[in-house]
């Protein structure tokens, strides 16, 4: 079965894709207004009233969205900003469309740099606030929901706050038996941190921010990309890069090597290891650049470059303390933990018998577009890696596996073409997706590869599989090709972004176009199931609901500022399969609810989701040490199942494909009755 490369419009659509205080050197420089940015601004209002999907108008009503959302953005929790502030920027409420429309985006540097002096003078009073001296015995709760918080009237009530702010801080570290000297030593690292950051902040930043603050008035997934981020966004897609092989991380201003890349520049050269701190980088020619104190991005941006090009690391040794000039040549490197990863899992059905159940976890729909454009053979795609897989599992000595899970969990989605493909591989020939485009015509975009994989399907899907996740989800639901379990519905995201350059045009492809004035992931089309129903807002329902606190979160696109509505079209012309009828459904609906409800684990997971939906409902938290050890010892379960998600989707991206958990195991269990249950359904039809 060959994959067939769609057309290049296709390919080009994406879906979805931080005691002693000092003012540094970055904060005496004001963050100014970039040559660029006029050109830029106009550009991407045009862009935005062209070619979104409902024509965005800029105009007096966007303005007044744009301060609040920008102001939300920088100070969500209102803790920097005082109410002077902000009535000084009430005064260009309505203006800023038409600053817009002229390039001028001077507003958003005005605001940002008095952002950052509030930030200053919060951070020298939390430091003070830190060494006082705090009574943890009386009755004082913090608010902590902002939402119908007003801004401070006075520096004496933001004082409050933040005395509140870092009492509970101090409070939260007590609970945890820090030592007092350590606790003091970790919050005055932690708010040195949070100033330096903002410090570095750099003019493109600060841009970004404001364009994309005023595209999330349309829908939250338009935004504006810098040509920082774009080439980030570039990385992620082709799941490549040209640098050293190396994962750095801040630590107190200094860049630590924290991983050394398997087949990368820096273990082959063999002398870089981790927790060595680099000092200075430089490049082929010219002098080192001092990094100490210097943003991570910027760090990275330093050492990485062309392929075949040699950059020159400062590096002060862990062990030593010795400082070494270390020349490498960058090279390419494969970001081969994001890709697709499959595994053969062995357990045993009711009646003793053994079963095999082939595990693939797709962490992204990615694909190398240019390397697709430019006819390279084996350029990155999931599809391709997801076919490899299959195959060795056809392949595999021991036999092909009775069932296939394919893990979509934390998959945010990636390209359309992609979520295409992948569909193709279940599916023989026939529509996967529907795209209502500007003028309200619909175009289908079809599987026409002859050929599929037949084993029976089980796709896993949580509130944070979104998109494209969403499209290969559907169109098996739809199709009747498998069975979807998971949480209650996916996120809900059914619109398409196509990514162009800042100047370009909506067919451009922006890996060929001059990156210098970053591009735009605008909204330009909805897309809908083969059944006629858009996934927006509703997502795609699971067959089999599984317990998950991530279920009970506000991560869906219901719960996002400015998301577009549901609706419907005419359905595509396909026909079912017999993987899936509703007595198939039922049947195992029945069995996993049996299972779950015998399972402590999942007991002991369903107490936990009701306490933190108690405490996710609270508006304050209380300041009082003794009470607030009582609410966290009774939360302290919902705390740690939340932990627990997090490292489970930290371990997906470096550890086990599927790791041992009860969760895990009850997919398993679902696998095999699913199996019994064809089986059964064929020998009865025989």
């Amino acid at each position: 079965m060959t994959l067939k490369s769609p057309s290049r419009a296709a390919c080009t659509l994406v879906l979805g894709t931080v005691t002693l205080v000092a003012t540094t050197i970055f904060a005496q420089q004001l963050v100014e207004p970039q040559q660029t940015d006029g050109a830029v601004t106009q550009n991407v209002c045009a862009m935005v009233s062209k070619y979104h999907i409902n024509h965005g108008r800029i105009d007096d009503a966007l303005s007044a969205k744009l301060l609040d959302r920008f102001l939300e953005v920088l100070d969500p929790q209102k803790l920097y900003f005082l109410k002077s502030d902000i009535d000084g920027f009430e005064k260009s409420r309505l203006d800023l469309d038409d600053q817009l429309k002229q390039g001028d985006a001077k507003f958003a540097y005005d605001v940002f740099n008095t952002y950052r002096q509030r930030v200053q003078d919060r951070v020298a009073y939390a430091h003070e606030m830190i060494d006082a001296s705090h009574d943890f015995t009386i009755e004082e709760e913090l608010i902590t929901d902002a939402k119908d918080l007003p801004y401070s009237e006075s520096r004496d009530a933001l004082n409050d706050r933040w005395r509140k702010r870092v009492k509970l801080d101090i409070l939260n570290l007590r609970l945890d038996d820090t030592k007092q000297e350590e606790i003091a030593d970790r919050l005055h690292k932690r708010y040195r941190m949070l100033e330096r950051t903002i410090n570095e902040t750099e003019s493109f930043e600060v841009l970004e921010m404001y364009l994309s603050s005023m595209t999330h008035c349309f829908d939250p997934h338009s935004s504006y990309m810098s040509p920082q981020t774009l080439e980030e966004f570039r990385i992620s897609m082709q799941l490549s890069l040209d640098g050293i092989g190396a994962a750095l991380r801040s630590e107190d201003g200094y860049t630590t090597v924290a991983q050394i890349v398997k087949g990368g520049a820096a273990e082959k050269d063999g002398r870089l290891e981790v927790g060595d701190k680099i000092m200075a980088v430089g490049q082929e020619v010219g002098e080192f650049v001092d990094i100490v104190d210097m943003k991570l991005s910027k760090v990275v941006r330093l050492i990485r470059g062309k392929r075949g090009s040699k950059v020159r690391l400062q590096v002060q040794k862990g062990d030593s303390g010795d400082t070494i000039v270390y020349d490498l040549i960058r090279q390419k490197i494969e970001l081969k933990e994001s890709e697709v990863k499959g595994e053969i899992i062995e357990t045993m059905d009711r009646t003793g018998r053994q079963a095999r159940i082939g595990v693939i976890n797709i962490p992204s729909f990615y694909r190398d577009f240019n390397g697709a454009e430019n006819g390279i053979e084996d350029f990155k795609s999931t599809a391709r890696d997801l076919q490899n897989v299959l195959v060795d599992f056809r392949n595999d000595p021991k036999g092909a596996p009775d069932a296939i899970i394919i893990d979509l969990r934390y998959n945010g989605g990636g390209a359309l073409s992609e979520s295409i493909e992948v569909t193709g591989l279940f599916i023989d020939e026939g529509p996967v997706v529907q795209v209502k485009e500007p003028g309200s015509s619909v175009k289908t975009y079809s599987d026409d590869i002859e050929g599929a994989f037949n084993e029976p399907l089980i796709v896993v899907c949580n509130r944070m599989s979104a998109s494209a996740s969403e499209i290969f989800a559907g169109a098996i639901k739809d199709y009747g090709r498998g069975i979807v379990v998971g949480d209650s519905s996916t996120h809900g995201k059914g619109t398409v972004q196509n990514v162009i350059p800042v100047g370009g045009n909506v067919i451009s492809s922006f890996f060929g176009q001059p990156k210098d004035n970053g591009a735009l992931k605008l909204t330009i089309n909805q897309f809908y199931r083969v059944n006629g129903d858009s996934t927006q807002n509703t997502g795609v329902k699971s067959d089999i609901v599984l317990p998950s606190l991530i279920d009970h979160m506000d991560v869906g696109e219901a719960s996002l500022d400015n998301a577009l509505a549901f609706n419907r079209i005419e359905p595509a012309e396909y026909g079912r399969l017999a993987y899936v009828n509703n007595d198939v459904i039922s049947r195992l609906q029945n069995a996993s609810q049996k299972r779950v409800a015998a399972n402590d684990d999942f007991k002991k997971l369903e107490g936990d989701i009701a306490k933190y939906v108690d405490r996710k409902n609270r508006k304050t938290i209380s300041l009082n040490e003794s009470k607030l050890k009582a609410e966290r010892d009774a939360d302290r379960p919902a705390d740690d199942k939340k932990k627990d998600d997090e490292e489970e989707e930290s371990e997906r991206e470096e550890g086990p494909i599927f790791p041992e958990s009860a969760y895990n195991d009850e997919l398993l269990n679902i696998a095999v009755d699913y199996v019994e249950a064809l089986r059964g359904a064929a020998t009865a039809q025989r």
